[in-house]
């Protein structure tokens, strides 16, 4: 009560000082130059009302303060305060109020109190640009409601307001593309976001979604935000917010005046009414004036247009139920709403109606009854259109619903239109029959969404969906349809599961010719399929593209819960009589109607659409699970290299599911991660790699296989929840092989896209296929994994994308990536390491075994540990080389002595030979005891002959010389007389 009364004394001081000072100048204050403001409010919960003028300064004379009501009044809905009496007073005809609250329901620019910024998701970590890049990337105001972006900046809507009260805020939204991840979130003054479970917005499917969030007393700061990211230059739909209330502010002192094209008709109004259609109203209207004759104007318009002259595009054509005859009528219809006009010069007129043609047959499993109506043939029966016939002994109806003969809606089929204006739902139908196809009517405007739904309750496969198969089919829906324009429309398919929001599939733009799409149903639930088709996105007067048009030929769902069947197909007969499906990894064997198991090595493919499945053989480097019949990774393969077969087995691969996340990359212009979980190989070929969308519950889609991707998109405050995973995409669930070949079953990895590898160990590939078919790629998405060894990344490893292409991949539909692990390399055997011989140190030597270098194996045989011998050192073996070296040299010596006798045996017979020459040459008789005579050789042995030491043999060999050079010989007469010496 203090606080109050020292304001109240420094509001009088201020004021007596205003009068003393210019009193002579100022005039009295009027009512209209002032107004009512309140204090704030003491600890008591009081304030004081005191008078303040518009402009300081202006007058003099302010009634005095009196005291103010507590503050916790608040008036109602409707009613504003008014201050002069503090009462509650009711809104005039032609205005409304919130009580204690705001309305921003105009959005001609972005109102006082609103900030539009644009940031990157995570510019200080790398993510991304710079911010000022995404400057452009704001929401924008158009008209009646604002947009989000749609590039891939985060777009953030922001609004501060300080409440007395404990309050709301809620507002209308348009969230038809999962593309964005839109999200709506409060902090409060210390900047923490308050918990809220529905901070994650679902998208929606029937127009304007209505929400609504408690705020707390105090200052609250609202966010809008949304990150957008494209999926294959996808361009998604923007976020559209409108008609923002906040309730539990102060007071409000005034009413609003009700908008352009809406009106208050009576007193205390909480809200405006739009103008119906062919009404206009200005500001602050209490009624609606209707437009002139000639003029019309949409619902909710501020003014009247003139009535364009009708043409041959604001009608259509439609049949007529069968009639008892089997006879259809031509029916001719103007276009709703009708804004065009017959009275006008050169106006179109209605072509008559009532033209009888025969009508169509019935569709497969129907039959007409009473010669009209088409109804569906019971269970155990098929039909081609004319007549019920029961299914043979030994086949079982193929259960599904084919529509091919348009005469009327199907009962589980609705359309209707979706406004391209403001999202709202027209009860006109946005489809219409044409005997062999349906086709888009003509809408309210050309960017107007002609909606067309089916509604299947469930589906009864012929086999269980067992957990661990490579397929998850559970059925599938295909049909033809054909686009016809002259401008940029679109026809989206979406797919809702269990009343849940439709999730868009697939997208096509621009004139399409004749064509089919297949749709795989991986979930028993109750499906809805959605075709919408919007001719232009740009809102324009009139029709102007009602020509462009949308047809669906046929559509076939298999496996329907409660279906109908056109034909009947063989089955194992049980002992009661009925049939049986084949077990898991069996064929039917039409001849004996029996069920036979694939051979080894193959695995049961193939689907009923494609004809009779079969078994085809496991690709390389994998091997069929018998009890299942499906090929899996065997984590090992025998692969040539360079000639030579080289067994790979990975060691870590083999023992349990190897999961590695892809790196968290943006490339440039990105706002966000892509996230991706490969798996090589499971546990008994269990895939383990598990993509799933934590948005919302709601949304909650998981996909498994053995390569998925998922959206990442992080937190952008450390306290806030982990990152969020959305759009999941499988883009391998099926293993075709492992091979060192670059190109396998059409899919082709380009070596070329990654740095080279080892040039003794090339890569091992692991190619996979999955069974998602989309429109641009015909023959589903493929996925080329190498596997290459390095020893110094353990565990997962590091997964990588090519450079050239960020995304993962080039055209859309084959994904490249090089993963570079330990676990991928062989298992290491003797080859990878050598030995190293120490020196003789001490009578040892160690033998030491070392990894060759690069070392291009992990697990498998350790190295051997080191070993020690003896050995003998070098001073040793010298000894024994010297004393080798002496005796050789005694032997070399005692040999050359040998020698040298022999050589002085021979010269003493050849110094004989010599001399008897010589004596035949002077004719001089010789004595007969000089002639070399029989057995003289005798007298020669007899002198070797003496017995003497080996040095007295030596020197008996040795014999003096003659001064004439010869030799001198011992010789005895032939008397036997003295020996005599020549």
């Amino acid at each position: 009560m203090a606080g109050a009364r020292w304001a109240l004394l420094a509001l009088s001081v201020a004021a007596a000082a205003g009068t003393g000072r210019a009193g002579e100048r100022l005039h009295v204050c009027k009512e209209s130059e002032y107004h009512y403001e309140y204090t704030a409010c003491d600890s008591a919960g009081s304030r004081w009302r005191v008078a303040v003028p518009h402009a300081p300064g202006l007058c003099t004379g302010l009634p005095d303060p009196v005291r103010g009501t507590e503050c916790s009044f608040s008036c109602r809905a409707g009613e504003f305060l008014d201050m002069k009496a503090q009462r509650c007073r009711p809104c005039a005809e032609g205005t409304y109020s919130l009580g204690t609250g705001v309305r921003f329901d105009e959005w001609d620019e972005v109102p006082h109190g609103f900030a539009s910024v644009a940031t990157s998701l995570d510019s200080d970590d790398g993510f991304g640009d710079a911010v000022e890049n995404c400057t452009g990337s704001t929401w924008v105001p158009l008209g009646d409601y604002v947009a989000s972006n749609t590039d891939e900046c985060t777009a953030t809507l922001m609004y501060a307001v300080n409440l007395k009260q404990s309050g709301t805020v809620s507002f209308e939204y348009i969230y038809p593309d999962s593309s964005i991840v839109f999200e709506f979130f409060v902090q409060n003054d210390q900047c923490q976001a308050t918990v809220e479970e529905s901070r994650w917005m679902r998208t929606t499917e029937k127009g304007w979604e209505f929400h609504s969030v408690e705020l707390s007393r105090g200052n609250n700061v609202l966010f809008w935000r949304t990150t957008a990211f494209s999926v294959w230059s996808k361009v998604p739909k923007p976020v559209l917010v409108r008609n923002i209330g906040i309730t539990g502010v102060a007071y409000t002192s005034e009413c609003f005046p009700c908008k352009p094209g809406t009106f208050a008709a009576a007193a205390g109004s909480s809200s405006c009414q739009p103008c119906p259609a062919n009404t206009f109203s200005g500001k602050g209207a209490t009624s609606c004036q209707p437009c002139d004759p000639d003029s019309y104007a949409e619902p909710g318009s501020a003014s009247c247009k003139p009535r364009p002259p009708c043409t041959d595009k604001d009608y259509f054509y439609t049949h007529t139920a069968c009639d008892a005859h089997g006879e259809t009528q031509l029916m001719f219809k103007w276009a709703e709403p009708k804004v065009c006009s017959e009275e006008l010069p050169q106006a179109a007129k209605l072509p008559p109606s009532g033209g009888r043609t025969r009508c169509p047959p019935c569709n497969p499993g129907f039959a007409a009854t009473n010669g009209s109506a088409c109804q569906p043939c019971p269970l155990g029966s098929y039909s081609n259109g004319s007549g019920c016939l029961s299914c043979p002994a030994g086949t079982e109806p193929v259960l599904g619903l084919e529509y091919k003969w348009w005469n009327v809606l199907p009962p589980n089929m609705e359309t209707t239109v979706l406004s391209g204006i403001n999202f709202e739902y027209k009860g006109i139908a946005g489809w219409e029959v044409a005997g062999d196809y349906i086709y888009t009517a003509a809408g309210a405007s050309d960017n107007d969404f002609m909606i067309l739904t089916l509604v299947v309750p469930g589906f009864s496969p012929p086999s269980p969906v067992l957990e661990d198969t490579e397929s998850k089919e559970v059925a599938r829906i295909t049909f033809v349809f054909e686009m016809i324009c002259s401008v940029n429309c679109e026809l989206y398919f979406m797919v809702g599961i269990n009343s849940h929001t439709n999730t868009p599939v697939e997208t096509w733009t621009g004139p399409r010719g004749k064509q089919s799409y297949t749709y795989v149903v991986e979930k028993n639930a109750t499906m809805s399929f959605t075709w919408a088709f919007q001719r232009t996105p740009y809102h324009e007067e009139g029709r102007r593209y009602t020509s462009d048009v949308a047809k669906l030929y046929s559509i076939n769902v298999t496996n329907v819960l409660g279906g109908v069947a056109s034909f009947c197909r063989r089955c194992a007969p049980e002992t009661s009589g009925s049939c049986a499906p084949c077990p898991p990894g069996n064929i039917m064997d039409h001849g004996s109607g029996t069920c036979r198991p694939c051979p080894p090595g193959t695995y049961l493919r193939g689907h009923p659409s494609e004809g009779p499945p079969a078994c085809h053989p496991c690709g390389p480097g994998t091997y069929s699970n018998q009890l299942r019949s499906l090929c899996y990774n065997n984590c090992s393969a025998a692969l040539p290299l360079r000639g030579r077969l080289l067994r790979y087995e990975f060691p870590a691969l083999a023992a349990a599911a190897a999961l590695a996340t892809g790196p968290a990359f943006t490339p440039r212009g990105r706002r966000y991660r892509h996230h991706f979980r490969v798996s090589l190989c499971g546990p008994q070929g269990r895939k383990a790699a598990a993509c799933s969308d934590n948005v919302t519950e709601a949304r909650l889609r998981v996909v498994t296989g053995y390569v998925c991707q998922a959206t990442l998109v992080p937190p952008d405050r450390p306290r806030h929840q982990g990152p969020v995973s959305s759009q999941p995409v499988s883009l391998g669930d099926r293993i075709l092989g492992v091979t060192t070949s670059s190109t396998l079953d059409g899919i082709t990895s380009p070596p070329e896209l990654f740095p080279p590898g080892h040039p003794d160990l090339p890569d091992i590939i692991f190619f996979y296929r999955s069974n998602d078919v989309t429109q641009p790629c015909g023959a589903g998405r493929a996925t080329a994994i190498r596997l290459r060894c390095d020893p110094l990344r353990p565990g997962p490893g590091t997964l990588s994308v090519p450079s050239k292409c960020p995304e993962g991949t080039c055209d859309g539909c084959t994904f490249h990536f090089l993963w570079v692990t330990g676990e991928g390399c062989p298992r290491c055997s003797s080859s990878h390491y050598r030995p190293i011989v120490s020196a003789c140190l001490g009578g040892i030597q160690r033998t030491t075994y070392v990894w060759r270098e690069p070392r291009l194996c992990q697990g498998g045989q350790s190295l051997p540990p080191q070993k020690v011998r003896p050995c003998r050192s070098a001073e040793f073996w010298l000894k024994v080389g010297i004393s080798a070296g002496t005796g050789a040299a005694a032997l070399l010596a005692a040999l050359a002595m040998y020698f040298w006798k022999k050589n002085q045996k021979l010269e003493y017979k050849y110094s004989k030979l010599v001399m008897n020459a010589a004596a035949k040459e002077s004719d001089l008789p010789a004595p007969d005891s000089c002639a070399i005579m029989e057995g003289e050789d005798a007298e020669d042995d007899l002198v070797f002959a003496t017995k003497k030491s080996l040095f007295g043999k030596i020197k008996s060999l040795t014999s003096k010389r003659m001064p004439d050079g010869f030799d001198s010989v011992p010789l005895k007469t032939s008397s036997g007389g003295t020996a005599m010496e020549l």
